[in-house]
């Protein structure tokens, strides 16, 4: 029986290989800062009916540094 030839299988030789381009997404906006974070709670209004989230600005305002820097992580992740 007659081997197929190595085409027929879309196969290359080793010289034949290219190349492969690697693209890496680049964020469209920059990290915010942690000051940056904290002006925006500072400017939660507090008496205001929680939005889709369902947690309340007042509580928000109220956890203190634990609560801020949570926030300032996820984000920065997100």
């Amino acid at each position: 029986m007659e081997e197929p030839s190595v085409s027929a299988f879309n196969v290359h030789g080793v010289n034949d290989v290219r190349h492969t381009e690697i693209h890496i997404a680049v964020p469209l906006v920059s990290e915010l800062s942690a000051f940056e974070v904290a002006m925006a709670i500072e400017k939660l209004k507090r008496h205001k009916s929680p939005g889709n989230d369902q947690f309340p600005a007042g509580l928000i305002k109220a956890g203190g540094r634990t609560i801020h820097t949570q926030l300032y992580k996820r984000i920065n992740y997100i």
